[in-house]
């Protein structure tokens, strides 16, 4: 006996796979290519001078290097707050979770005004700590706080969820056995935890590396001491120099790839060791 074919609301595949990439090529593909054709208007060698340029190397140092150190602060605090959410109740617990997405909701200028207000000389932490030679405003640090507040939430919201699926008997079924409480932790949760939190500290760090509005008022902007990348190929645009911006953006744009690259790669795994189809 035949079964007729059930009537979907959706339209069909090749309907569906036609918009899908007609509007991510007006969105997404068009502009990067625009960005990469405008690279190809230098040489080679002028290419390499551009992007290797001491400026532009100093930037890289201290976008990446504290984008990377911010995503591994970022997992540690983050899988503390997300485990706090979960496994306890406690008032203000409500209030807590919805101030996790406030980096989210912020708009990125209001942060960066808001962290230099706070930590600057005469800001409200500031005052305190830079009497003890901690400086924090408008140098290398300013940065690394700017990009642990903005990366927090992608953390604590990629690992939330599977710590709320983790069943409480593993852990009393390895107490049982004999293990204390960082064993149990150690060889039971983490290991469930870390294609999640590796996913969380990918996003966090991606996230880092290109922000601008939330850095660039309390960084400082020191060449050579306190300028991240972006800030440059704003301030290549400014001079019209739109082949050197492009130059800067491309290896950006590489990075960044790579970067998704590897998240997909992690999430694939975490579908894998949950036993989950993506």
């Amino acid at each position: 006996m035949s079964t007729a074919k059930r009537k979907s609301i959706f339209p069909g595949f090749g309907l569906s796979l036609g918009y899908t990439i007609t509007y991510l090529s007006i969105i997404v593909l068009i502009p990067l290519s625009a960005v990469i054709f405008k690279t190809t208007s230098l040489t080679f060698s002028e290419f390499i001078n551009e992007v290797t340029a001491p400026r532009v190397m100093a930037s890289y140092r201290l976008s990446f290097g504290m984008a990377l150190l911010a995503g591994a602060i970022n997992s540690v605090f983050g899988l503390l707050l997300a485990w706090s959410l979960v496994r306890y109740t406690f008032i203000g617990k409500n209030l807590v979770d919805a101030l996790v997405d406030l980096p989210f909701a912020l708009p990125t200028a209001v942060t960066g005004i808001a962290l230099a207000a706070l930590y600057s000389k005469n800001g409200w932490i500031g005052q305190y700590i830079e009497p003890l030679g901690i400086k924090i405003a408008f140098t290398p640090w300013g940065v690394l706080v700017a990009l642990i507040f903005i990366g927090l939430p992608f953390v604590v919201r990629t690992v939330q969820p599977i710590l709320e699926e983790i069943e409480i008997e593993l852990e009393e079924a390895s107490a049982s056995l004999g293990a204390n409480r960082w064993q149990t932790f150690r060889r039971v949760v983490l290991p469930i935890l870390s294609p999640a939190l590796l996913t969380g500290f990918a996003l966090a760090f991606a996230r880092a590396v290109g922000e601008y509005g939330s850095v660039i008022f309390i960084a400082g902007n020191i060449p050579m001491v306190s300028e991240i990348t972006p800030l440059i190929i704003i301030t290549k645009l400014e001079q019209y120099d739109y082949a050197g911006a492009t130059a800067i953006a491309t290896v950006m744009l590489v990075i960044s790839m790579i970067l998704l690259l590897a998240i997909n790669g992690l999430q694939a795994w975490t579908a894998k060791r949950t036993g989950r189809t993506r």
